[in-house]
């Protein structure tokens, strides 16, 4: 078993003023994004500026936040914000779903596109191999939560979890690095590797919403689903899946249409 690193969830406090770890996660996914979105600009289109670069990065991680709020809300447990609705805006104590930030992302990507010239998905070929990082920051800052931890176990790498966070206190997988590694780190070397040359448009969200599906549905069968949903059917099917199956299901709908449809047209590499 290995012992779980107490980590203060508050990095920096001055006076009244913390800043969380949680939310540096997010500053340090959105900023890591924007560096190497940056790099791949001029091969994107050489046209565009830096600072265009830089507005687009932001409606998008607007799109991030207000979304992944939003859908945490209305997936996981909407009963608890319609009781206090204040408790929408305590976004440091987590509550963010990816599902929801997904569709503030393409939300956003459309906006953008149809005012910069773009069409809805090559801009979302461009920037889908950047996301893994922002996922794999923000899986660091659950673990640093200690939430969003996984069913108990008797692995070697088991983790027992603070007693706020655990009153059971049982060794559980550290499910938070499973998706770090698999979210974030295979998700984005897959993505970035594939992009690097001429692909079909689609081809790059394709894969991107098909391999985010399929890691995610698996951490699921060892993730300790929301307390306050469980498990939805079979005993073992979680919200997190359901949602997850549509991307898979449409991630390999967008390969095979960008394979297959007539006269499909070839990126240049990103």
């Amino acid at each position: 078993m290995l012992p779980y690193p107490q980590i203060n969830p508050v990095a920096v406090a001055i006076g009244p003023l913390q800043i969380h770890w949680y939310g540096l996660m997010y500053l340090i996914g959105i900023g890591g994004a924007w560096l190497l979105a940056s790099r791949r600009l001029n091969r994107f289109d050489p046209t565009w500026t830096k600072e265009k670069l830089s507005d687009m990065v932001f409606w998008m991680s607007m799109g991030v936040i207000v979304g992944g709020r939003l859908g945490y809300v209305l997936f996981y447990d909407l009963p608890a914000y319609i009781a206090n609705p204040t408790l929408i805006f305590e976004v440091w104590k987590g509550g963010m779903a990816f599902h929801g930030g997904f569709v503030g992302v393409m939300i956003a990507a459309w906006w953008f596109g149809r005012r910069n010239g773009k069409s809805f998905f090559q801009l979302m070929d461009f920037v889908a191999p950047f996301v893994p990082i922002g996922l794999g920051a923000g899986r660091i800052g659950n673990f640093i939560n200690a939430e969003l931890w996984g069913k108990p176990t008797d692995v070697p790498w088991a983790m027992v979890f603070p007693p706020f966070s655990d009153p059971a206190q049982l060794p559980r997988h550290p499910s938070q690095l499973y998706q770090f590694a698999l979210e974030g780190v295979a998700l984005f070397l897959i993505l970035y590797i594939f992009s690097r040359k001429p692909r079909p448009t689609m081809a790059v969200s394709g894969m991107f919403a098909l391999f985010y599906g399929i890691f995610r549905f698996i951490v699921e069968f060892v993730r300790v689903p929301d307390a306050q949903l469980g498990y939805l059917a079979w005993g073992w099917l979680t919200m997190g899946q359901i949602l997850s199956l549509p991307m898979i299901i449409a991630g390999l709908g967008l390969l095979w249409w960008a394979y297959n449809r007539p006269q499909g047209i070839k990126n240049t590499a990103l």
